[in-house]
């Protein structure tokens, strides 16, 4: 089930940080406007505030993912999650974006692997298209009470316990 194609508008700040100079951070997500040469466009680029236009991720749903949409609508802040790197374009470096989604674990997967994921607040209707997907796909596992052995005696802890001098096969 496709959401949309959508856009990511990546702004560029100043810091006075002689390791860092700038901060990049995602500021807007956008329909989808095709763009040539790579999907980029520069749309600001004055030296308090810069911002680049990053089109071309088309979002799907997945009913694989339903959990993560699930918790993701559950937060606080339902929002969109943003995949970025900074790479060498045009002989200096730039940010970006490789992907958006809106599962949080998919994020959580990206973000254990070392990938830097940002968010951006989600829109009431993509939170209402969201919780609609999750409502007709989404069924938690059902919890299972595992018993826990008893430390006072009985069965189960016999079976835990390996005699002085005795060997741990049976």
């Amino acid at each position: 089930m496709e959401v949309a194609k959508v856009g990511v508008v990546m702004q560029r700040t100043p810091l006075s940080n002689r390791w860092q100079p700038f901060q990049w951070r995602p500021v807007e997500i956008v329909r989808d406007i095709a763009l040539p040469e790579g999907g980029v466009r520069r749309l600001r680029d004055d030296p308090t505030d810069a911002r680049w236009l990053f089109s071309g991720f088309e979002v799907q749903l997945f009913t694989a993912e339903s959990e993560g949409y699930y918790l993701n609508i559950s937060s606080p802040v339902p929002c969109w999650f943003v995949m970025w790197r900074m790479e060498e374009m045009d002989g200096s470096e730039m940010c970006a974006v490789q992907s958006v989604t809106l599962s949080y674990n998919e994020a959580a997967r990206l973000m254990d692997g070392g990938e830097r994921v940002d968010t951006i607040p989600a829109s009431n209707d993509i939170v209402a298209l969201l919780a609609s997907f999750v409502e007709k796909h989404y069924r938690p596992e059902p919890k299972t009470k595992r018993r826990k052995p008893s430390f006072e005696g009985g069965e189960e802890v016999s079976k835990m316990v390996v005699p002085e001098g005795g060997s741990c096969e049976r």
